[in-house]
């Protein structure tokens, strides 16, 4: 697998998203991505109690421990790269989770739009 260039939404190095627990689709800590990613693990978000549900009922159970892939489950307030279509998804029933931009990947982008990205960011300036 070859990991695209780490890059944030302003084209600038990728921050550490979340390391405990260590998230990321490479589990490296940070939202960075490949084409074999299909998902899209780029969006970097501090996980809500009522995103955790809104994503369980959707069919991903991210609070769940699941020992065998060594995933303790989200609590509240952990930062998660997540799957920018869920995201998307969230956002579209008023249930998506703050986004670090400097900690979400670029090519977030091609699945959601900078203006609503920027709607929901805790580090915008």
């Amino acid at each position: 697998m070859k990991i695209d260039e780490s890059l944030n939404v302003f084209g600038e190095p990728l921050e550490l998203c979340g390391a405990d627990p260590v998230t990321g689709f490479f589990r490296d800590g940070k939202c960075n991505t490949c084409d074999e990613d299909r998902g899209s693990h780029t969006v970097c978000v501090e996980v809500t109690r009522a995103f955790l549900e809104f994503s369980r009922f959707r069919g991903n159970d991210l609070s769940t421990p699941m020992p065998e892939y060594n995933f303790p489950g989200l609590q509240p307030g952990d930062s998660w790269c997540l799957c920018a279509a869920r995201w998307l998804e969230a956002a579209e029933n008023n249930m998506a989770p703050k986004v670090h931009l400097k900690r979400t990947h670029i090519r977030a982008l091609e699945i959601v739009p900078m203006e609503l990205l920027k709607k929901y960011a805790v580090d915008l300036n």
